[in-house]
């Protein structure tokens, strides 16, 4: 199993004939997610041409709206590819319609925009109460299941399928974890973000990680600001049973200056990595110094997996993090503009 997305999981892209929407479109479909069409009112209509997993021709529909698209697709995820100045609008619009799965990569989205379309999502309710829409992000690198589906711009063959679970604040430092860790594979990888309004939370990963059968172990990447890492050893103390390791990026940042997204700055005492790191050690959790102690520490933890050196992953050599990190910088410039 994995959680939020899978093999099923009926996607469609707002952006699709974008400059990224069209090359994470073709990243997407290579991965083996099942995309079944895309948006925009403008190209309505039309039809946008890619290759499949197989390296088979497929022709994507182009929908005037979410809504059209949802009803004559199954879609069930939504990925959002608009620049900032048009996010609001693309989020609320899948919303309102009632999609399953929004992931909103853009970076640069206002605050208060962001604030508007997850307080709208908290309005829509299904019978059981819950939200009809989980939004991931925004400013964030998505989700992937490996071997299964991608919905975002995780690079997809830096790792392995396994047992772990990931959620993280940091697109960089995912795919970093995930090409350590390609030794033992993972069952998802979640990119939050790093915007203080964001959707899927810390605590929803790990909720829905204790709940998922084939998740044995939890890795949490956190970072400085805020307090959504203390939030979440609280959480992992009374409810978590599964072993967690973790790690805050930040431990050198000064105070009152952010440093890489918007939510990470520390003022005072208040959302120190030392702080974060002190409130996770005491629910129990185990915290590297750097990434990879971090991932050393999951690797004792899960023992009997193999080496990484002996886990083979598509790309093949260890410059694939610095290509990745290169990657997001570049995807979220883009959508800046």
């Amino acid at each position: 199993m994995s959680i939020y997305l899978n093999k099923d999981s009926k996607v469609i892209v707002q952006g699709i004939t974008g400059g990224e929407g069209t090359k994470h479109t073709a990243l997407m479909l290579k991965a083996g997610t099942n995309i079944v069409g895309g948006v925009n009112a403008r190209k309505a209509g039309t039809t946008v041409s890619h290759k499949d997993q197989a390296g088979q021709d497929v022709d994507l529909p182009v929908f005037g709206s979410v809504a059209e698209a949802m009803e004559k697709t199954g879609a069930d995820v939504s990925v959002v590819f608009v620049p900032p100045k048009f996010a609001k609008d693309a989020a609320v619009e899948a919303i309102e319609a009632g999609i399953g799965l929004l992931v909103v990569i853009t970076e640069g989205i206002p605050v208060q925009d962001s604030a508007e379309f997850f307080n709208l999502s908290l309005t829509k309710t299904g019978p059981d109460g819950k939200p009809t829409t989980r939004i991931i992000g925004p400013n964030c690198p998505g989700i992937i299941t490996p071997g299964e589906s991608l919905a975002g711009i995780t690079p997809a063959n830096i790792t392995n399928k396994g047992p772990i679970g990931l959620v993280s604040k940091s697109g960089t430092l995912t795919y970093q974890m995930m090409y350590e860790l390609r030794d033992i594979g993972f069952s998802t990888s979640i990119g939050i973000g790093g915007d203080p309004v964001i959707g899927t939370t810390h605590i929803d990963a790990l909720e829905a990680f204790e709940a998922d059968p084939d998740t044995e172990a939890i890795v949490m990447i956190g970072e400085i600001g805020g307090d959504a890492e203390e939030r979440a050893a609280e959480y992992i103390k009374a409810h978590v049973s599964k072993p967690v390791v973790g790690y805050v990026a930040g431990f050198t940042a000064p105070e009152g200056k952010t440093m890489g997204h918007a939510g990470a700055i520390v003022s005072g005492s208040s959302g120190t990595a030392e702080a974060k790191k002190e409130a996770l050690e005491a629910a129990g959790v185990k915290v590297g110094k750097t990434p990879s102690e971090t991932a050393q520490l999951l690797r004792e933890i899960y023992k009997g997996g193999p080496s990484a050196e002996s886990a083979p992953v598509t790309a093949g050599t260890a410059t694939v993090r610095e290509k990745a990190g290169a990657l997001v910088d570049k995807v979220k410039s883009t959508l800046k503009r």
